[in-house]
């Protein structure tokens, strides 16, 4: 095994990430997880009618024995290190998992229920999206130019949401609505579609209430709490604070006073909020999200014909930090 002469004969101390593929055996992983950091079984797609018509190779029970192998040997190995200090860490960096977006046509609601049932079955620490990139026809795949890397970005944040902030699936879609609109972020979607949940005072509104208020992430929650522990807050200290208030505006009020540029009005808002060109339409021109690149406050869309304008993604950094 590749990993074990890494370790033990060339005494390499870094990080592993091993993939185990549908079907390992039990005492192969076992033995391999007590030897990396982290270990992975890609379930590739999303449901079971997709993986048989674009791989009938790969079956769901296959996919997930590994996972549930994996999750077993977690939970026994931790008990284990409970009674002795000594023994072999399995997988500290524990599982994770990646699927493709866009090949087959699940929704944006079908995703995030697959997503939130692994993390509660299998704890996992991390979903992986890829967008789907075209590199033949075939007709059982769709006909696209470019991946839909917006779509992908969408459902980035709404895991962080599902995973970070307590939200459920159905809080964010549902048979209504399946899908993200791209325009706007999942969090704004919730607050748009929950009106009557806001406007939330600053100065009241507990934690875990503060995290739901677009703009607001984990760290400015936090901010939030631990400032106003000192005064009152107003609008103005939210912004020395970094709250995004381009968003947040429109669902706060800060001592009692509401600051939003347009009246209190879920339309006025979502108009207010649209950006210029519709992003549902375009997300086609995107480029693949890529965790290593220096403009990650912004994300521009290339020309996807002559007479196209410059497309701005404002929040592709939210979809790795977290911060909604």
């Amino acid at each position: 095994m590749v990993a074990d002469k890494l370790r033990n004969e060339h005494n390499f101390g870094g990080y592993i990430h091993l993939k185990a593929i549908p079907g390992a055996d039990k005492d192969l992983i076992k033995k391999a997880g007590s030897l990396v950091d982290r270990m992975s079984v890609n379930i590739e797609l999303p449901s079971s009618k997709s993986l048989k018509l674009l791989a009938p190779e790969k079956n769901k029970h296959d996919i997930l024995k590994p996972m549930g192998d994996i999750k077993n040997n977690i939970i026994v190995n931790k008990y284990e290190r409970r009674k002795y200090k000594n023994s072999p860490i399995f997988v500290p960096g524990g599982q994770s998992t990646q699927l493709i977006v866009g090949a087959t046509k699940e929704s944006d609601l079908n995703i995030l229920n697959l997503t939130e049932n692994l993390y509660n079955k299998f704890d996992l620490r991390r979903v992986y999206y890829s967008a789907y990139v075209p590199v033949n026809s075939n007709r059982n795949l769709p006909e696209i130019k470019t991946p839909p890397t917006f779509r992908e970005h969408r459902l980035y944040q709404g895991d962080w949401l599902l995973r970070v902030y307590g939200f459920k699936a159905e809080e964010l879609l549902n048979e209504k609505n399946p899908n993200f609109d791209i325009n706007f972020d999942p969090k704004t979607t919730y607050a748009l579609n929950n009106i009557h949940l806001f406007p939330v005072e600053i100065n009241k509104a507990p934690y875990n209430t503060l995290i739901r208020v677009p703009g607001i992430g984990i760290r400015g929650a936090h901010k939030i709490v631990s400032a106003r522990r000192i005064g009152l807050l107003d609008f103005f200290d939210l912004k020395k604070l970094g709250i995004v208030m381009k968003r947040a505006q429109y669902f706060i009020t800060c001592k009692g006073k509401y600051y939003g540029a347009v009246a209190f009005d879920d339309m006025r808002i979502r108009k207010a909020l649209t950006p210029k060109i519709d992003l549902n339409s375009i997300d086609e021109g995107a480029t693949q999200l890529s965790f290593f690149d220096n403009n990650i406050g912004n994300l521009t869309m290339p020309k996807v014909s002559s007479n196209s304008k410059l497309l701005l993604l404002n929040d592709k950094s939210t979809s790795i930090t977290g911060e909604l």
